[in-house]
């Protein structure tokens, strides 16, 4: 096949990149552009072509082996959910993905209780996927004492229950 074939085979759908032995730079970067989960058929990637890839599909995040933080960031502002194909991702990275849709929490392994609040603030059924310890309910109520109520009140603290028990009984009666 010559390189003009190859070009064209390319152009027409980048997936003609995992046919073609020893293809060029040029074809690789035309391949991804494409569509950037066709970095899974390239060995040892530019981090060009990386950062072409996820610009173009977050989800080629996946397919790239130890990626950059800058790598992460744009894979989570493409798409949130991407955060479940990120290994101890930062903190940054995580706020992004949850402000983007609280469930993402559960692909986050230890969240920060920063992290945990906003998710929760973001999709209030997403508190099934939060360890709700001592630490994390301080934090919530520190921020503002109406949070008490994203706590769930079978997982609330009793020093919580006792001291915030006018807040609760209001709410359940739907004065809130």
């Amino acid at each position: 096949m010559t390189y003009e074939e190859q070009l064209k085979a390319i152009k027409e759908d980048g997936y003609a990149i995992k046919h073609i032995n020893n293809p060029s730079e040029k074809l690789y970067l035309i391949a991804v552009k494409h569509n950037g989960g066709y970095i899974r058929y390239i060995k040892n990637p530019s981090e060009e072509m990386r950062l072409i890839a996820v610009k173009e599909n977050g989800y080629a995040i996946k397919h790239i082996n130890n990626p950059s933080e800058k790598l992460y960031l744009i894979a989570v502002k493409k798409y949130g959910y991407n955060i479940k194909y990120i290994k101890n991702p930062s903190k940054e990275v995580c706020l992004i993905a949850v402000k983007e849709n609280g469930h993402n929490i559960r692909y986050i392994k230890n969240p920060s209780k920063e992290v945990c609040l906003i998710a929760v603030k973001e999709n209030i059924d997403c508190r099934k996927y939060i360890k709700f310890t001592n630490k994390v309910q301080e934090y919530f109520i520190s921020e503002d004492i109406n949070n008490v109520l994203l706590i769930p009140e079978n997982k609330l603290l009793v020093k919580f229950k006792k001291k915030y028990k006018y807040l609760l009984d209001m709410n359940k009666a739907g004065i809130l």
